[in-house]
């Protein structure tokens, strides 16, 4: 071989290792995230379980344009406060549902979304649905994915990638309440048994542990969400018969005494896992603000669900074909007896996205994304 054809085949390995080196600068510039969570943020995971917690039924999805108004198993009007999110740091494209078949290969380097109806912390959280993935369950399923991310990338580069390029969002907490603690029928013996105190606790132990599990598999980069005004939910005054500009007492309690458990938890972990950066969404104060002050951010109606049936504030019945829906979907805060509108969705992904530390600390997601 001629000194020029060698130097020409020098350059073409150069060539095809910057080329390589390019994917995965490009794999890794989109970014990803992995999603854990409940019906908040669930992409469709429960359309593919038995479970009575499902919205893979019309008008669910009416305005997501990626499926051209179809349901897809989003529990709301449109997009997921994670899709959004999803979509300002610049992912390539929404977190596919885990459970989903084509959730395989290349797919997965959005990151894959573990989320599901009726999830809990807790596994006896959700009963009354008879099947959801809880957030043990969502840990061991990210452990698969974490293989499969090895077989894709080689163990170095998925580590780096995970380590790098991957925001982990935890949005779970409220069925904790909503649908065991606060539960009339399936859980006096719970209440009756355990002190809020005893069953924050409990919460904080497990919910400690799974973020860890998360960790130990290459997780850094951490968003946890707190727990919002659940006692604002159209189907809580809905069933507990309060004013329009009232909230049911007990579960905001609930709330407020958990997110300042979860607040504690988090600087310890902060402290405790070298590398880790947890920050804290404040979504309790968030959605606050648009109750109280819904006028000035577009809205009609803070109380009142767009798609439902039954009491003061459509809050009884869920969402469905032979539900009631207004015509004025993005004046609604809240989609349905317990979810966001997309409009509700897209103001809280700014604040979180961008806002400042009165809403996401310590940094905002686009600072951790960064980083």
């Amino acid at each position: 071989m001629g000194w020029a054809a060698a130097m020409a085949a020098v350059a073409a390995v150069i060539c095809a290792a910057a080329v390589a080196r390019g994917e995965v600068v490009n794999e890794f510039g989109g970014g990803a995230s992995f999603i854990f969570g409940d019906s908040l943020v669930d992409a469709g995971n429960n359309n593919y379980i038995p479970s009575l917690s499902k919205a893979n039924m019309t008008p669910n999805g009416i305005d997501f344009a990626a499926s051209g108004g179809m349901p897809t198993g989003r529990f709301t009007n449109g997009r997921t406060i994670a899709d959004i999110i999803g979509e300002m740091l610049g992912q390539a494209d929404y977190s596919p549902p885990f459970l989903a078949p084509n959730t395989t290969g290349g797919a997965i380097l959005n990151g894959v979304n573990y989320a599901s109806g009726g999830a809990g912390i807790l596994n006896a959280t959700g009963k009354i649905f008879v099947n959801r993935i809880g957030m043990d369950l969502q840990v061991d399923y990210f452990n698969i994915t974490r293989k499969q991310l090895d077989d894709l990338l080689g163990r170095d580069r998925a580590k780096e990638f995970l380590r790098r390029k991957a925001i982990f969002s935890v949005t779970v907490g409220s069925n904790d309440f909503l649908n065991n603690y606060l539960m009339p029928v399936l859980s006096t013996g719970t209440r009756i048994s355990e002190s809020p105190d005893s069953f924050l606790n409990d919460l904080i132990f497990h919910l400690r542990d799974q973020l860890t599990r998360l960790y130990t598999l290459d997780a850094r980069k951490f968003v946890v969400a707190n727990v919002g005004p659940l006692g604002c939910i159209p189907y809580q005054k809905t069933i507990n018969r309060v004013g329009e500009d009232e909230c049911v007492k007990l579960p905001n309690q609930l709330a407020a005494q958990y997110n300042a458990r979860l607040r504690e938890l988090l600087i310890e972990l902060n402290g405790n896992l070298p590398g880790a950066r947890f920050c804290l969404a404040n979504v309790y104060d968030l959605v606050m603000e648009l109750i109280i002050n819904y006028p000035n951010y577009g809205f009609q109606t803070a109380s009142v669900a767009c798609c439902g049936n039954g009491g003061s504030y459509d809050g009884l019945v869920p969402c469905g074909p032979t539900t009631s829906m207004c015509d004025a979907r993005d004046k609604h805060v809240f989609w349905d007896p317990y979810h966001p509108s997309e409009a509700a969705n897209v103001l809280l992904a700014k604040y979180i996205v961008d806002g400042d530390s009165k809403y996401i600390s310590p940094m905002n997601l686009r600072k951790l994304f960064s980083l």
